[in-house]
Order: C-alpha cells, then sequence, then structure tokens
C-alpha cells in the first residue's frame, strides 16, 4: 500500500478542522502521514492538533505567519522523503477514494516529475452539494501564465517534482498551487487533470480566499487581480520562473516565458501577445482579463 504525505497548513480553522482531519485519515487504499504547519492560529486549532497528536494521527509545528502561500512551501520543504505529497484546506472534505485515484494516475510517472489535480465539488457550510463551476483547462505552458485555476487542494506531485520545486524558492509569491503548476509546466512535468471531483470544496465566510456562492467569483478574484490591485502580477511570477529554472527547461517553454516577460518593456512584442495562441486558455472571460491587462500594461 503507497503513502502519501499531507501537507495542511491551519490558520484559526477550529471549525471545520476536525472533519477534514476525519476525511484524510479515511482515505481508501492508501497510508497517509499528516504533517500541519500552523500558521500562528489564535482560536483553539493548536489544541486541536495537540489532541490529533497525542493520537500519533499527525504531527505538528507552528511559526509566526506568513501567509498560506508559503507556509505550503514551508512544509514541503521540511517534508521528509515520500513518494507522493497531497496539499490539504483546512476546510474542506475529502471524499474516500481522493488519493488512490490520484497516485494510480500518477504511477506510470515515478521516474519523472509528475502533478495530479481534479475538479471539486462546491458544498456549502453543511457538505449540502451547491452548483459549481467546470473548469476545461488547456494544459499548457501559456495557459498556466495567463489563467489561475488550478486548486491546490486537489494538487498530488511526486518526489521528483517535490525536489524540484524545492531547489528555488521565489521572492514575490501568489499563492503556492499557482506557483507548483506554473513550474511543472515549465519543465515540463507530466500533469495529470481528472474531471472527477476529489473533495468536497466547502463555502463560508471564513474561506482564507474568501470565496462567495460561486467558485466563478473566486476565479475572477484570482485573475483580476493584475487590473484591480495586484497589477504585473503574471509577469512578476514569469520571471521567478524563468530566474529559478531556466537552466533546466527547453528551449520552447524558455521562449513562452521570455516573449511574455519581455513584452513589459517591449511594445511591440506586448502587441503579438494579444493574438499569440500560445497564451489562449480554456476560460473566455479570464483570456479577456488578460489581454485588457497587456493593453494597459499592468499583467
Amino acid at each position: 500500500m503507497k503513502n502519501v504525505t499531507v501537507l495542511l497548513s491551519t490558520y484559526n480553522g477550529e471549525k471545520y478542522l476536525e472533519e477534514q482531519l476525519n476525511s484524510i485519515v479515511a482515505q481508501k487504499g492508501v497510508t497517509t502521514d499528516i504533517i500541519v504547519r500552523d500558521d500562528g492560529s489564535t482560536d483553539k486549532t493548536c489544541g486541536i492538533l495537540d489532541k490529533w497528536q497525542k493520537k500519533n494521527a499527525l504531527r505538528w509545528y507552528s511559526g509566526p505567519n506568513m501567509g498560506p502561500a508559503r507556509s505550503f512551501l514551508n512544509l514541503l520543504r521540511d517534508s521528509d522523503d515520500d513518494e507522493y505529497y497531497a496539499f490539504s484546506d483546512q476546510d474542506d472534505y475529502w471524499l474516500p477514494e481522493k488519493l488512490h485515484v490520484a497516485i494510480s494516475q500518477l504511477k506510470p510517472f515515478n521516474d519523472e516529475p509528475a502533478l495530479y489535480f481534479s475538479q471539486t465539488q462546491l458544498v456549502d457550510k453543511d457538505l449540502n452539494e451547491i452548483d459549481s463551476v467546470i473548469i476545461n483547462p488547456l494544459l499548457t505552458m501559456g495557459e498556466a501564465l495567463v489563467y489561475q485555476f488550478i486548486g491546490g487542494c486537489t494538487m498530488v506531485i511526486n518526489r521528483r517534482l517535490r525536489d524540484i520545486i524545492n531547489r528555488y524558492t521565489p521572492l514575490y509569491l501568489s499563492m503556492h498551487d499557482v506557483w507548483i503548476y506554473e513550474v511543472a509546466q515549465a519543465i515540463n512535468a507530466h500533469i495529470v487533470f481528472d474531471r472527477t471531483p476529489s473533495i468536497l470544496y466547502r463555502q463560508h465566510g471564513d474561506n482564507v480566499m474568501g470565496q462567495t456562492t460561486s467558485r466563478a467569483a473566486h476565479w475572477k478574484d484570482r485573475t483580476g487581480r493584475a487590473i484591480r490591485r495586484d497589477w504585473h502580477a503574471r509577469s512578476r511570477l514569469a520571471q521567478e520562473v524563468y530566474d529559478g529554472y531556466h537552466e533546466i527547461m527547453t528551449e520552447d517553454k524558455i521562449r513562452i516565458l521570455r516573449d511574455f516577460i519581455d513584452g513589459k518593456k517591449d511594445l511591440k512584442k506586448r502587441i503579438r501577445l494579444l493574438s499569440d495562441d500560445r497564451y489562449r486558455c480554456g476560460d473566455v472571460a479570464t483570456y479577456r482579463f488578460f489581454r485588457l491587462a497587456v493593453l494597459m500594461n499592468i499583467y
């Protein structure tokens, strides 16, 4: 039976944490090691983690508040060697076959870096299903630079990709899932997208990412930041990918990155981005956001 290291970052998650932990330990067809980093909770989260650690159900440590993105990268860097690593939010509910399905699909690529992720099923605070937004990603490098669609709570990666991710720590970081996915695309990792949901993605008023009743609003929030409050986010992240990994990238991936980055300082190159099919994505609204950001040179 394969083992999976589950990485969980907590922050004031007392309300739903135990339900999520129960769904992790109930995974079928695998064994799990749960490692938790608490990001400065002030509620009863640490007491819950203490209780579970005393049962030998997990191990946890705490640190200064650094936000979920860097907290998850800290967990990944400090984790022990294992074949597979999964990322968990503190307030969802994993379906029983989630990890078994993921590693079954990653197994053919164990000698090379690989990443699995899936659709999610939206639920309300009581786990009743609600309408979900279906994503249809193209799974290309150019799309990854434009469209931040991946849900870290569905991601599973193998050791080969973990080791590559840990080689470089970006100075600029939006979210850990976006970063890991962009790196995976850049270094030609195997990427598996499962259209069958693997988790119940809970919508409630306290979600870190500020969810609403529709995850469409979440995607628009993340992809629209370059226009509304986080200007130049896409190009900054692209530069980090280039700085960290260009030495192990293929020429075609380097060119996609360089053209994207160089457009910031070259009007002709920027105009070419508007009609460059390499950067098309599976969501029409997001692509429109991107093209507007290019026109304003704030992508």
